[in-house]
């Protein structure tokens, strides 16, 4: 396996793990602390649980793409 296509993939894992993390620190922070912080109506906590679903399918679709680009390798 050549050098671009290891930082590739390791540039790629990265960004799937920043991903998931931000998803979640800032659906927690939203549903737990700032909602209720601000009296939001209950549903707006679905829509966070919303945003945070596709936060996380994203992250899903980017770690199929990764495990296709080591199966090619």
């Amino acid at each position: 396996m050549g050098q671009d296509k290891e930082q590739a993939i390791a540039r790629k894992g990265r960004h799937i793990g920043v991903v998931i993390a931000v998803t979640m620190l800032i659906w927690l922070a939203m549903t737990l602390f700032i909602g209720p912080a601000l009296e939001l109506p209950g549903r707006y906590a679905l829509l966070f649980d919303f945003a945070a679903l596709a936060g996380f399918i994203y992250a899903g679709v980017n770690i199929f793409q990764l495990w296709r680009m080591r199966q090619d390798s």
